[in-house]
């Protein structure tokens, strides 16, 4: 198969996957946000509230990988869906709920912080992609890289 007809196979296969109706439990009346092109809100919207928006680790040895959940509540009437997250930099990668978290209902969004190749103070944060309003939201993690000395030996 010569590269050109390679490339039309591999287009058609994503078109068609495209098109598909599973949606991993996600009705299409808890994606809409019912905000107005105006930003005035028309009716019921899911909100999430964090019990805390930073996150300090204090003091890390370079080279550490550390983690934090952050919990949350949808304090909104209708199902919160978190479409994606993303850390500020590589180092940063955040892990969050795929089903809808239903109103009252509480979630948390797991946040991986690797040290490797950094060094003094470290403030990174997440971005949020939601059905709220607004739709993104902000969480920080905070940390104090140290650097280990080596120990050098006498003569060496």
């Amino acid at each position: 198969m010569n590269f050109r007809s390679l490339l039309i196979f591999s287009i058609c296969i994503a078109l068609s996957s495209c098109s598909s109706n599973e949606h991993d439990g996600i009705d299409s009346s808890d994606v809409s946000n019912n905000a107005s092109a105006n930003g005035k809100i028309k009716g019921n919207v899911p909100e999430i509230k964090f019990e805390e928006e930073v996150f300090d680790f204090g003091k890390i040895t370079q080279g550490e990988v550390v983690s934090h959940d952050f919990k949350f509540r949808n304090i909104g009437n209708q199902h919160l869906i978190i479409s994606g997250a993303s850390g500020s930099c590589g180092c940063t990668v955040p892990k969050w709920p795929k089903e809808p978290i239903l109103p009252g209902k509480e979630g948390k969004l797991n946040v991986v912080f690797s040290s490797e190749g950094k060094k003094g103070i470290m403030e990174k944060t997440v971005t949020i992609v939601t059905n709220c309003e607004p739709s993104t939201r902000i969480i920080r993690i905070k940390a104090e890289v140290i650097v280990m000395e080596s120990v050098k030996e006498p003569g060496l």
